[in-house]
């Protein structure tokens, strides 16, 4: 399903000098009119171009098991990432939310019902494991704290497990982890309704952690006594994924 995938960043591309005999070789003034016409047109066709290029790499993810497409650069900054070969597609029609386990009240949420409930905006950066970031990404939907109050968490509680509507991704927070305010089930990413391709309509999104940890297609919460390892977690990553301070890395923290 689901998230931005583990891995290792691309090395940064350095251009090579040039040759001394290439250094201030002149050129015609048609080359030069051309290339500012050219400019000019890229500066007016770029937010077409970036669309289309997120259009395009969203669709081909769909259909790429393999997980290439996420290796390609996207003008919006992310990268699109699914463990399985398709995932369902989810709506006001059929989309439910689950909170069961240790709690006293199970629920199940409509998104006419997580909508209505107070919402809360945080706009931090997002930080990939793999090594990009997108600054000042707004994000907005339901306190996770509030969903977990309602519910009534049960005393021997300790931990929070997250399971998805593609049929593979899981995570997992501890009970102290899951109740912080800059945790939510978003379904609003950039003040727009979040889509199918950034794990909508509904998905978790803890803030100051690798963006592996803000499960995409969310469909189920339930409270468990103790940590259960999620998908990539059982392939080596972190289970506490602090930004900056985890799997090895030292990015600035998101929060």
């Amino acid at each position: 399903m689901n998230t931005e995938r583990p891995g290792e960043p691309d090395p940064e591309r350095r251009d090579e000098p040039a040759r001394p005999e290439e250094r201030g070789k002149p050129i015609g003034r048609r080359v030069l009119l051309g290339t500012l016409g050219l400019g000019a047109l890229g500066v007016l066709t770029a937010p077409t171009l970036q669309r289309t290029m997120e259009s395009f790499l969203a669709g081909a993810s769909e259909k790429d098991p393999t997980g290439l497409t996420g290796l390609l650069p996207n003008g919006g900054g992310f990268r699109y990432y699914s463990v399985t070969s398709s995932v369902p597609h989810k709506d006001d029609t059929n989309y439910r939310l689950t909170v069961d386990g240790l709690v006293d009240h199970p629920t199940a949420y409509t998104l006419a019902d997580l909508r209505a409930l107070p919402q809360t905006r945080l706009v931090h950066d997002v930080q990939c494991v793999t090594g990009w970031r997108v600054p000042g990404t707004p994000f907005e939907g339901v306190r996770l704290s509030d969903l977990l109050d309602a519910a009534g968490v049960r005393s021997s509680a300790g931990a929070v497990r997250f399971t998805c509507f593609d049929g593979a991704y899981s995570e997992s927070l501890t009970l102290r982890q899951a109740r912080r305010p800059d945790v939510l089930v978003a379904l609003r990413m950039q003040d727009k309704p979040l889509g199918h391709n950034h794990g909508g309509p509904a998905r978790l999104y803890v803030a100051p952690m690798y963006f592996y940890k803000s499960a995409k297609w969310l469909s189920g919460i339930t409270v468990t006594e103790d940590v259960r390892p999620g998908y990539w977690e059982d392939r080596g990553y972190d289970v506490d994924a602090w930004v900056g301070r985890s799997n090895g890395r030292d990015d600035e923290p998101t929060s």
